[in-house]
């Protein structure tokens, strides 16, 4: 809703999923589970990763076009997800509409794709069909990657946009691969910078390691071992502020955590993004995480046109 505390917002997404996963496996308590990647809200043309402190704190505005991406784990075995809405629930028209519809008929186009047999070449293709039928672009440096127990980086992995200098190697889709769909799409360009807002969400780096000299830092990364020793956090899970800025510092410095920074694209551009955890199997493709877009709430002149695409939605 309008003027809620994105930072609240975010922090009450961890929540839930720390409650809900709690409720299930009861009996095994050393089984590990809980936040996969923390719940980001990025409003408009922020592409993603945006979760911020409570001291750098940020309000929703109504009409904002707001993404929410987070993801969960049970023993390891992850579930990710990314949903676009409009703030206040408005309906949205014009390029609001078009990059929202461009990302959401992506998705659902190259989630029939997902199935054994097929390459990840022609998920990167209806991509771009649905951008252009929206006057949109796919968002560069984007990956789609497979998934396995504890790990979130596959080798494996499916392009958002191909260009000369960012490219992947063909890949053939196999019976019981698991799958991150991600799919993002700007109005702009799709070129995103690196913003100046403070990178928040980490990851631990598993082969580097470092005693760290200050006792600040290391009292940070022991928490960091304890609670996310090898998924994504977020620096405002961490009471202490300042602790956490230290600790965080001195990590980076030794190359003890993976940063995901804040990307933006220019100021008068937006971005749309949906995610889905994607498994496939001999007999079907089962999507495990994602939302139906109400698209009759969206209203643009632009629609797809090409076949190839139409037939897969």
């Amino acid at each position: 809703m309008a003027e809620a505390s994105i930072s609240e917002l975010c922090a009450f997404g961890d929540s839930l999923i720390e409650a809900e996963v709690k409720k299930v496996f009861t009996k095994d308590k050393k089984m590990e589970k809980g936040v996969a990647f923390p719940t980001c809200l990025s409003v408009n043309n922020v592409v993603g990763h945006y979760s911020p402190l409570k001291s750098e704190d940020a309000q929703l505005k109504a009409g904002d076009l707001v993404k929410i991406d987070l993801g969960c784990h049970i023993d390891g075995f992850v579930g990710l997800v990314a949903h676009t809405a409009v703030v206040g629930g408005a309906k949205a028209e014009g390029r609001k509409a078009d990059v929202v519809l461009a990302a959401y008929n992506a998705i659902q186009a190259s989630l029939r794709l997902l199935k054994p047999g097929n390459l990840n070449y022609q998920v990167t293709d209806v991509v771009a069909k649905s951008c252009a039928a929206f006057k949109c672009s796919a968002v560069e440096g984007v990956l789609s990657h497979q998934v396995n127990k504890f790990f979130l980086d596959g080798n494996a992995c499916i392009i958002n946009k191909e260009t000369f200098e960012q490219k992947v190697e063909e890949y053939e889709f196999k019976v019981n691969d698991v799958f991150v769909l991600d799919v993002i799409v700007s109005t702009g360009a799709g070129q995103p910078k690196e913003s100046e807002l403070r990178t928040t969400v980490y990851k631990r780096d598993i082969n580097r390691n470092y005693v760290l000299k200050s006792k600040a830092a290391r009292t940070f990364f022991n928490d960091v071992l304890t609670k996310y020793p090898v998924l994504c956090f977020s620096q405002r899970s961490f009471e202490d502020e300042i602790t956490a800025k230290i600790g965080v510092k001195e990590c980076l410095e030794h190359e003890l955590l993976n940063a995901y920074p804040v990307l933006l694209e220019k100021s008068d551009e937006l971005v749309a993004h949906f995610k889905y955890t994607v498994l496939m199997t001999s007999a079907s493709t089962l999507q495990t995480t994602g939302l139906t877009l109400p698209t009759e709430n969206f209203i643009t002149e632009n629609k797809i046109q090409d076949e190839h695409v139409l037939k897969l939605i």
